[in-house]
């Protein structure tokens, strides 16, 4: 019996704790929100040097290197990728050159390609840049160079620098 009014008691003081919400006049109400992202066409380029060599001799050789640029555009968004002339003087997207930088008005020719010495790679959308559609990851890209054999101009350091340029 003692225990049939503990089992009596402690469900008493259960409902009692359940029904006093109710009992006290608590009440809720919800509402609802939307939460947002708007995701529009966008694309992040990033390069990386071209170094032909720190110590080349007479260029009775070619001499080719490559290098990669990183394109990150949104998922599905198409892309051109295009490379300017670059800074060497007279220097043209199919007849690119590096100038001396120690005050030498001499030149070494070069050119950038989309692939391992065959197709050109400029600045014209449609017909010399390279495209690609974004996944929403970085995609790699390889440039192709090479200084085909030329006279070797005079000892110094050439350079150019080359811009490049993701159309989206």
């Amino acid at each position: 019996m003692k225990r049939t009014i503990v089992t009596r008691v402690a469900l008493a003081a259960a409902l009692g704790a359940a029904m006093l919400p109710m009992l006290s006049g608590a009440a809720s109400k919800t509402q609802t929100f939307d939460v947002t992202l708007k995701i529009i066409a966008d694309c992040v380029i990033a390069t990386n040097p071209l170094d032909f060599g720190q110590s080349q001799g007479v260029l009775a050789t070619a001499v080719s290197v490559n290098t990669t640029l990183n394109i990150t555009c949104t998922n599905t968004t198409p892309y051109n990728i295009g490379l300017n002339a670059g800074t060497g003087t007279g220097s043209s997207t199919s007849a690119r050159v590096m100038s001396g930088t120690g005050g030498n008005t001499s030149t070494v020719a070069f050119n950038l390609y989309q692939a391992s010495g065959t197709t050109n790679w400029g600045n014209i959308q449609g017909t010399d840049t390279k495209s690609s559609t974004g996944t929403g990851a970085s995609q790699i890209h390889t440039v192709y160079g090479v200084v085909p054999v030329q006279t070797t101009p005079q000892p110094d350091t050439y350079k150019s620098t080359i811009t490049a340029t993701v159309s989206f």
